[in-house]
């Protein structure tokens, strides 16, 4: 049994209008996606804004009402809030925002503010609490005076550091990891990626790590799902994805990721311009009515797309 399974998820948001303010219509945000976290995998949901990947997150911990469909942790369905406070989901389900500047409170010393979710669930003395917070911020690298400093007196990097810090505080076994890294420089970005892969190996923790940059996600996920329009467009594992991408949307991501090779610069922008001209004028092959994403099929035991037609990998 898979420590995460969500089934056929839909999250829809009502349009209202009119004198009496009835729904006239409804954005589909999710609109029917499937997939599994194994335990201590680190599995990739990766999309353009607006994709619905980050909407995903916050409905698996619960910020986001969910419409229908099923989110099982060990195999309860904790769409309910009453199932999730029976089960103590809160305490094992944890979430790392984009922006750490503004998902930690300005008025709270750091020490406060990773003890916060400590104080919510587990009964300690102050100066057990106090070692509790040293070591964590030791395992995310972090100086012991760190605890009496607040929010606006870090770098965007040691910000989103501490956020991983009251992220795992709990010792939770999944994490939802939301854009990360997407605001710090590359140098800063590799610091941060290696310290949550140092914690998983040592704790076991799950990861979802939402992102719209496949160049990241490449070194942090075995397996992944590609999202536009709040389905998915592909699904499989690093090699599927950067080895044999099939879907239009999934070569659009891919030739975004730069080359630090300044010889191939004609070469990708030859690459670039070419899967342009495709969604344009093939947009029909990859999308249905009103551009709604078409139904996966299976190309291999680990590959899925969401084209009218497809042919099984290693069939010729």
């Amino acid at each position: 049994m898979a420590l995460i399974e969500i089934k056929n998820l839909k999250i829809h948001y009502p349009i209202r209008s009119g004198f009496f303010n009835r729904v006239t219509d409804q954005v589909l945000a999710v609109d029917g996606i499937n997939f599994n976290i194994e335990a201590g995998e680190t599995y990739g949901l990766i999309g353009e804004s607006g994709s619905g990947k980050s909407t995903t997150g916050k409905a698996i911990v619960g910020l986001e009402k969910v419409t229908s469909g099923q989110i099982l942790y060990n195999g309860q369905d904790i769409t309910n809030a009453r199932t999730r406070k029976q089960i103590h989901y809160n305490k094992d389900v944890q979430m790392i925002f984009q922006d750490s500047l503004s998902s930690l409170n300005p008025r709270k010393r750091i020490g406060d503010i990773i003890a916060e979710p400590i104080r919510n669930f587990q009964n300690l003395t102050t100066d057990e609490e106090k070692h509790r917070v040293q070591e964590l911020l030791d395992i995310v690298g972090m100086p012991a005076g760190a605890m009496n400093k607040y929010p606006h007196e870090f770098s965007g990097g040691q910000r989103q550091r501490i956020g991983v810090a009251r992220a795992v505080a709990t010792n939770p076994k999944l994490v939802i990891a939301d854009e990360p890294v997407s605001a710090l420089d590359l140098s800063v970005q590799a610091q941060v990626l290696n310290f949550m892969k140092r914690i998983q190996e040592e704790y076991g923790i799950s990861y979802l790590f939402i992102s719209h940059d496949l160049g990241v996600v490449k070194h942090m996920c075995k397996n992944m799902a590609i999202m536009h329009r709040g389905r998915f467009v592909e699904i499989g594992t690093r090699e599927d994805i950067y080895q044999h991408p099939q879907h239009i949307y999934t070569k659009r991501l891919l030739s975004a990721i730069p080359d630090v090779n300044p010889s191939r610069r004609e070469i990708d922008k030859k690459n670039r311009q070419e899967v342009e001209r495709e969604f344009t004028e093939e947009e029909s092959k990859y999308y249905g009515a009103n551009g709604r994403v078409l139904d996966l099929k299976q190309l291999s035991p680990t590959h899925y797309v969401a084209l009218e037609e497809v042919s099984k990998e290693g069939s010729n």
